[in-house]
């Protein structure tokens, strides 16, 4: 089939390289000459794992194109996916400005049938705003449909492949056989396509995003909790997570959730909600907690090295809000820094991955190094903010000869306390009890 993809951001580009994978002919379209230009020579603008070998193969089989011309776009396809920003309002809403200023132009250059997809993830009721602006100016019919997308970073390939289910909200024949034929290869395991009206799609992907983050959030209060009764966290989630009804991810306690999607959805369905009269209190109560849980370890870092940190370096490992990418939007460890130079630390991190992002906000406000090991050297302590793979098995006794002194402070409760107390750590997680050394 013939798609355009308009919007070449996270899932912009995600989606167009993994439909070209299957044999469609792709054209991804955005107003960012620089960046097309980058894409058209075979580089990544973003990292996520496994995307770049589909990428270059599929630029080599002549399947995906990059263009700033959306008329060019649009002449060539037949389903037209909207992979738009749909950035945070200043009152918590989903700004849809680029989502409706493209419909408008949509409706203004088709002169044949198309599918126009909603793929960014978009309030109840754009479908039918999309459509009605498509309709001042459109002179041959078209479809509106709504088909969010259930992404995670670091993993977005293999869910855009092998999905757990896929959400076509569609009140067209036409435009739902399509869908299903495009989508037919990457459920031939069974898995569903699942077909509902247009509203309830779009509030599908809201309601996921704030059910795990409400999840995430309710079992960094049980941590919480732990550590002020002596109860192991680790323990409670085991016990917990066995349980079917409940089962055995998201449960994992840290230092609040980040990312681009959750803070952003959450804070949208709350807006939502109370625009047509109805308070989601429970969302009320996990954005509060989950911006507190940012900086949870604060406190702990300050009752032990002092509430005056001049002087005082302090090791960062892991800048991205999760492993597995390079997207540094809400990140808990920006929370963190900020609050430790506010109180006049000095720090040095690294990430494998996210320090060019990073940089762009802190500038030489903080080191970076390109060596794991290189922030710790004379550190008055460790602070771990992200669950990188490479900072599970680190060599202790080098982290030990390079610290002032062999304080860790983890957010991501990466390592046994029982092996820290014999590495001999002073080593502070989240729901569990405090090694002294």
């Amino acid at each position: 089939m013939k798609i355009a993809v308009i919007g070449t951001g996270y899932v912009g580009l995600v989606t167009g390289t993994c439909l070209a994978e299957t044999g469609n002919e792709v054209i991804c379209v955005d107003i960012d000459q620089a960046k097309v230009d980058q894409m058209k020579n075979g580089v990544v603008p973003i990292y996520e794992p496994h995307l770049d070998v589909l990428f270059e193969r599929n630029i080599k089989a002549n399947r995906l194109h990059f263009t700033t011309n959306l008329h060019q776009g649009l002449d060539h396809a037949d389903i037209v996916f909207l992979a738009l920003p749909t950035p945070e309002d200043e009152d918590g809403s989903a700004d849809l400005s680029y989502v409706l200023g493209v419909a408008e132009k949509i409706g203004q250059h088709i002169t044949s049938y198309k599918v126009i997809v909603d793929k960014s993830t978009v309030p109840v009721g754009t479908a039918q705003r999309v459509r009605d602006t498509i309709a001042q100016n459109a002179q041959c019919a078209f479809d509106v449909v709504s088909n969010p997308e259930f992404l995670r970073e670091g993993y977005a390939v293999d869910d855009f492949l092998k999905p757990e289910r896929i959400v076509v909200g569609s009140s067209s024949d036409r435009a739902t056989e399509m869908m299903q034929k495009l989508y037919a290869p990457f459920v031939r395991s069974g898995n569903p396509v699942i077909v509902m009206d247009e509203k309830s799609a779009e509030l599908t992907k809201y309601a996921a995003n704030s059910f795990l983050a409400a999840k995430i959030t309710f079992m960094n209060e049980v941590a919480n909790y732990c550590e002020m009764v002596g109860a192991d966290v680790d323990k409670v989630r085991v016990g917990m997570g066995t349980d079917s009804r409940i089962g055995k991810r998201f449960l994992f306690p840290g230092i609040g959730y980040g990312g681009s999607c959750f803070p952003k959805d959450v804070k949208a369905l709350q807006k939502a909600g109370r625009d047509v009269g109805y308070d989601f209190k429970i969302l009320d109560a996990v954005i509060g907690v989950n911006q507190k849980q940012k900086t949870i370890q604060v406190p702990k870092i300050l009752a032990h090295l002092g509430e005056d940190l001049t002087g005082k370096k302090i090791a960062v490992w892991g800048l991205a809000f999760k492993p597995e990418t390079d997207d540094v939007r809400e990140a808990p460890a920006i929370d963190v820094i900020n609050a430790l130079l506010e109180r006049g630390a000095s720090i040095a991190a690294f990430d494998p991955e996210a320090m060019p992002n990073i940089q762009k906000q802190f500038g030489d406000r903080i080191e970076l190094t390109e060596q794991m090991y290189g922030p710790l050297e004379d550190a008055d302590a460790l602070v771990i903010c992200t669950e990188w793979s490479i900072f599970r098995s680190p060599d202790f006794t080098k982290v030990k000869s390079l610290l002032r002194a062999p304080v860790i402070f983890d957010g991501r409760n990466l390592y046994n306390t029982q092996d820290m107390a014999q590495e001999g750590f002073h080593y502070v997680s989240i729901g569990r009890n405090t090694v002294i050394s």
